[in-house]
């Protein structure tokens, strides 16, 4: 039986038939932890979904958070870095899991606003399993209609 001839550019080697499943397997490592966030020991955190809407008023941020209790959830402002964390405690469960598509752990959501923003008066609400940051504009940055004068 002969040998297949392998044509390379480079050096010849011997060809490892297991090489490509570890290949395989490298990549698919990179896949899984970027989309569950974790990698053996290691949990990172994952960011909930969010919408940023601004009006005249104020830069309003929702952010989706079901089941998680308000004593969970902090909401900090650094200079213009709002950040919003906690954690989506595990439920005490009683049998095996079969399937599981719902998220656990540790959550992060940041997001840099204008300097323009009221830190004092930022009001933060959850409420039907969605926390609803409203982020005012101070007075100087709100629009204001200039009267036109004239002859």
């Amino acid at each position: 039986m002969a040998l297949p001839a392998v044509r390379s550019s480079g050096p010849l080697g011997r060809w490892d038939p297991f090489r490509e499943f570890e290949d395989l397997h490298a990549r698919l490592g990179s896949v899984l932890e970027s989309v569950a966030g974790s990698v053996g020991d290691t949990v990172r955190a994952w960011a909930p979904p969010a919408d940023v809407t601004e009006s005249a008023e104020a830069y309003l941020v929702e952010v989706e958070l079901p089941g998680v209790r308000r004593d969970d959830v902090v909401v900090d402002l650094a200079g213009t870095e709002l950040s919003i964390g906690g954690e989506v405690r595990e439920k005490e469960r009683q049998g095996l899991f079969r399937h599981r598509t719902r998220r656990v752990g540790r959550f992060s959501y940041g997001i840099t606003l204008p300097r323009d923003v009221d830190a004092d008066s930022i009001e933060a609400d959850l409420a039907d399993g969605v926390l609803t940051v409203r982020v005012p504009k101070t007075e100087a940055a709100k629009p204001r209609r200039i009267a036109v004068k004239g002859k």
